[in-house]
C-alpha cells in the first residue's frame, strides 16, 4: 500500500467483482475513495479494479477461514469510513419430492438444509462476523457507515426463493439492530433493491414480465445504488433505514 492510498477514506465493498457491486467500486475509486473490495472468482472486472488502484481479497465468505483471512489482510487500514455489504448468492428453492420416504426424505433435508445454510452465511453470518471483527477500524474513523444490500422481497416473500428472501430479511434486522447497538459513533443502514438490471441471457418476455411489476417499469441500472450510498455516507442523521429501491413495486397492486 502506498502513501498516497493511506491518506485516502477506504471503504470495503464485499462481492465487488461484477455488476453493481463493480460498478460503485469503480465510481467510488474515481470519487477518490481507496477502494477494497473482495471476490470469489478473478475476474476481467477485478482485474481493471486492480488497475485502477483497487486493493482486491479473494475470499469465500461461506468460509471462517476465508473471513478471517479478509479481515486479517484490512489489518493494513487503521480507519475504516464504511464498509459496504454486497456480496450475495441467489439460490432457488429445490423442488419438493413427490413421495416420501425414510430414505428421500432424509436427504431431501439434507439438500434443502444445505441451500438455506448457504444463504444464511453469505447474506447474515458472514456481515455479522464482518461488522464484529472490523468495528475498532469503523469506530477508528471521524464518520462510519455500515451499509446491507438487502433485497424487496426480504420484505414481501418469495415462493420460489424462499431461503434467499429470509436470509436477506435477517440481514435487514441485524440493520435495526446494530443501528441501535452502533450509534451515534457508526450509521447503519440497509439498500433494499428490486429490479436493478438485467442479465444478456434474459429474453424478451421475461423483462416485460419484470418490469411491469413496478410503478416507474425501467430497469434502473447500477448508478441507483450508487446514489443511495452517496446519499447514506453524507448524511449526518440516517440510521437505522431500510432504503427501498424498488420502483414503486410496493404499490403495484392488481
Amino acid at each position: 500500500m502506498t502513501s498516497k492510498q493511506q491518506q485516502k477514506e477506504v471503504i470495503v465493498i464485499t462481492g465487488g467483482g461484477q455488476r453493481v457491486g463493480l460498478y460503485c467500486a469503480n465510481q467510488l475509486l474515481q470519487q477518490g475513495y481507496q477502494v477494497v473490495v473482495s471476490y470469489r472468482k478473478h475476474s476481467p472486472g477485478i482485474a481493471a479494479l486492480y488497475e485502477t488502484g483497487a486493493h482486491c481479497i479473494k475470499a469465500d465468505f461461506t468460509s471462517l477461514a476465508d473471513i478471517a483471512g479478509f479481515v486479517e489482510a484490512l489489518a493494513v487500514y487503521p480507519a475504516l469510513r464504511a464498509i459496504i455489504h454486497n456480496a450475495s448468492s441467489w439460490q432457488a428453492d429445490l423442488p419438493l419430492a413427490p413421495v416420501a420416504t425414510t430414505v428421500n426424505l432424509l436427504t431431501q433435508l439434507e439438500q434443502d438444509a444445505a441451500v438455506f445454510d448457504a444463504m444464511q452465511h453469505i447474506h447474515a453470518r458472514a456481515p455479522y462476523l464482518l461488522n464484529r471483527a472490523l468495528l475498532p477500524q469503523l469506530t477508528a474513523s471521524n464518520t462510519a457507515d455500515i451499509i446491507h444490500l438487502t433485497d424487496f422481497v426480504a420484505s414481501v416473500g418469495s415462493s420460489k426463493h424462499q431461503a434467499y428472501a429470509a436470509s436477506k430479511a435477517a440481514l435487514e434486522n441485524l440493520t435495526l439492530s446494530l443501528s441501535r447497538k452502533l450509534a451515534p459513533t457508526i450509521k447503519v443502514n440497509a439498500i433494499a433493491p428490486a429490479l436493478l438490471m438485467f442479465n444478456e441471457s434474459d429474453d424478451a418476455a421475461y423483462r416485460e414480465k419484470a418490469l411491469a411489476k413496478s410503478l416507474m417499469a425501467i430497469e434502473p441500472g447500477p448508478d441507483e445504488v450508487l446514489q443511495s450510498i452517496l446519499y447514506l455516507l453524507n448524511s449526518r442523521y440516517i440510521t437505522g433505514r431500510i432504503l427501498a429501491l424498488d420502483g414503486g413495486r410496493h404499490l403495484n397492486l392488481p
